[in-house]
């Protein structure tokens, strides 16, 4: 750190603790919001909590009109640390956001003139709290507030008491092996605000939350006033200059042939890539068995770019060079042959081996033999077959698993493509557990990464292709459906989709996956009366919006906002603009373009908003210069033509 900036810190931290201060401890997942009448100091430290070695994290800190007043990236070697941001008088909430899923305990501290309002995550764990740790919350009149929370091994019971007449409502927190499973209970509805104290039952581990209400607590009553988040702006200036193609967005598909009831939304997904398993155990038995819904997947639904993983029934991953690997090898190939030559299709020969084999070497000894079996196949190539690797459970930082900072999936992947890069046509990761809106950034960063790694031709473009194949906001079954079920997952996929093809690096993008199944209802769609049925999920609404805005080539795009993510596209001489505003205050957009002239079409802006239907909206034109406002958390996308 720079000298003079340390001297600051030391000065802001030591004013702090003159002047008495209060403290936030324990933040893993959340939003502190802040405000500030007098001007303040703002000391953030943390701690390692798991596995902090392996991650690098990022923190933020927003001003009331969503603009972003000061980020930090840790690295991973900063396993513990501090900061001081200064706070200027505001009427305005300050937001403070620690995503989630964090690998870090965060503390801060601020004056006690400042007032403090923490948003947890819901059914993911929000804080680590020690014994006895009590908060309030205010309901407002009328409403029909829910208190709820989840046992994750720390805190097992909630009590609340309203403070006007001692009226108590207490739950019980039971474990239960169901992640998004938790507990509630309905809290009296009352003609008056109410203010209830919260008293958290155990320690570590802390899961709580509101609905219908505020989802807000403070630790002390009077710091519960209303959020005060005034309008953002956002300016944006597209250019001429084409980055590279935009990212084919997919998606994971079933290991079957799906049935033709689901055929119709398929159709309105319109998947450009997918992701497939290949098991090694059903092909040795079962040669053709892949040879119809593949053949379907190709021709019906005219996807031509695809990347297969192989792994064992049941998605079982450590796979050896036995007998059974090599024939459903030669299965898998000559299958792919048959499919006659159309398209791209990417071989991984493991899912997640980064996290599934016990090193490094293990795996390079199985991919030596695999690659090398390929190779030898007559005719691969020629029928498309491209290898790609490492296929790692998360790129830039380490699996979810113990000893993660010698298992990260760029590190696996430098010394492969040193010892097989001549052999090899892609990189490929799964991305998971970026859950907060604001860190979908962070998607960004991997993919330029990733370009690094593999080096760049005289064009700028990627040597190898680049591809997340597999990515959702959580990974396995850790997943909350507040998140999955709701205009959340689609405010995220719009988002992570702009994020990772902002530079027009990125090959494939598939969302994991499809469909629920039981145990990981994480598709974009649900299934309805036994597979009868199937309907969109608002994820896969927002899916089928974007890819009606989806064009082929990114444009340059200049964007000052934080909240506010926007892609601008080009085919021959269409334009589009697609936009995500992640906030919840309303934002007024600003758009430059090169053209003069502006469109007739009275359409030519869509917002797509909580209700999941699009609708036109209204937009100022002069010269090709546009003005429009976009409600919060919703995604927009503007259309012209260029002259």
């Amino acid at each position: 750190m720079n000298p003079l900036v340390t001297l600051l810190c030391g000065l802001l931290l030591a004013t702090a603790a003159e002047a008495g201060s209060r403290s936030w401890p324990g933040i893993r997942d959340g939003s502190l919001y802040l405000s500030a009448p007098r001007a303040d100091s703002l000391q953030l430290s943390w701690v390692p909590a798991w596995q902090a070695e392996a991650n690098q994290e990022q923190v933020f800190l927003l001003d009331g009109q969503g603009r972003l007043q000061a980020q930090r990236l840790i690295a991973a070697r900063e396993v513990r640390g501090q900061l001081a941001w200064p706070l200027a008088p505001s009427t305005a909430n300050y937001r403070v956001e620690i995503p989630g899923y964090s690998f870090r305990r965060y503390q801060l501290d601020y004056s006690d003139s400042t007032h403090a309002l923490f948003a947890p995550a819901k059914v993911h764990f929000s804080l680590e709290v020690g014994a006895g740790t009590q908060l309030y919350f205010r309901v407002a009149a009328g409403e029909q507030a829910v208190l709820a929370g989840k046992n994750h091994g720390g805190v097992d019971g909630l009590h609340a008491r309203r403070l006007e007449d001692g009226s108590e409502v207490r739950l019980t927190l039971a474990e239960n092996p169901a992640y998004w499973k938790f507990e509630q209970v309905a809290l009296p509805i009352s003609p008056r605000d109410q203010i209830w104290q919260l008293d958290l039952h155990g320690r570590g581990k802390a899961a709580f939350w509101l609905d219908g209400s505020a989802n807000l607590f403070a630790q002390r009553p009077e710091d519960l006033a209303p959020l005060r988040q005034e309008p953002g702006t956002v300016q944006l200036r597209s250019g001429s200059k084409v980055l590279g193609p935009t990212a084919r967005l997919g998606t994971n598909l079933p290991y079957l042939t799906p049935p033709a009831s689901s055929f119709a939304v398929l159709d309105a997904l319109k998947p450009q890539a997918a992701g497939y398993y290949s098991f090694t155990d059903v092909l040795a038995r079962k040669p053709q068995y892949e040879d119809a819904f593949r053949s379907l997947y190709q021709e019906r639904f005219g996807i031509r770019h695809d990347i297969t993983l192989l792994a064992a029934t049941g998605r079982r991953a450590d796979l050896r060079a036995d007998t059974s690997s090599h024939e459903a090898l030669a299965a898998w190939l000559d299958a792919t042959v048959r499919l006659g030559g159309k398209g791209v299709h990417y071989l991984a020969f493991a899912d997640e081996p980064n996290l599934n084999y016990r090193d490094y070497a293990s795996f390079q000894q199985f991919f030596a033999q695999m690659l090398a079996q390929v190779r030898d196949y007559p005719g691969a190539r020629a029928a498309g077959v491209r290898i790609a690797l490492p296929a790692s459970s998360r790129f830039v930082n380490g699996p979810l698993t113990g000893n993660s900072d010698s298992l990260r999936g760029l590190d696996w992947a430098r010394h492969l493509l040193g010892e097989f890069g001549a052999e090899v046509d892609a990189l490929a990761w799964h991305e998971w557990m970026v859950r907060d809106l604001l860190a979908t950034r962070s998607y960004r960063d991997a993919v330029r990464q990733a370009a690094e790694l593999v080096g760049r031709d005289a064009q700028g473009r990627p040597r190898k292709a680049l591809l997340i194949d597999q990515t959702n906001l959580s990974s396995g079954s850790s997943l909350s459906l507040y998140e999955q079920n709701s205009q959340y997952a689609a405010l995220w996929w719009a988002s992570v989709a702009i994020n990772a093809s902002q530079d027009g690096l990125l090959d494939m993008l598939n969302w994991f996956h499809i469909a629920d199944e039981p145990n990981y209802p994480k598709g974009m769609l649900r299934v309805l009366d036994g597979g009868e049925r199937f309907e969109l999920k608002p994820v896969g609404l927002a899916q089928q919006f974007i890819q009606q805005h989806w064009l082929d080539q990114v444009l340059q795009l200049d964007n000052d906002a934080f909240e506010v993510d926007a892609l601008a596209m080009a085919r021959d001489r269409q334009r589009s603009l697609l936009g995500v505003n992640k906030g919840e205050r309303l934002q007024r957009v600003s758009l430059a373009t090169p053209t003069l002239t502006c469109p007739q079409d009275a359409q030519a802006l869509t917002l797509f908003g909580p209700d999941n239907q699009p609708r036109s909206a209204r937009y100022d034109c002069k010269q090709g210069h546009y003005q429009f406002d976009v409600p919060g958390q919703t995604l927009f996308a503007l259309r012209w033509t260029a002259p």
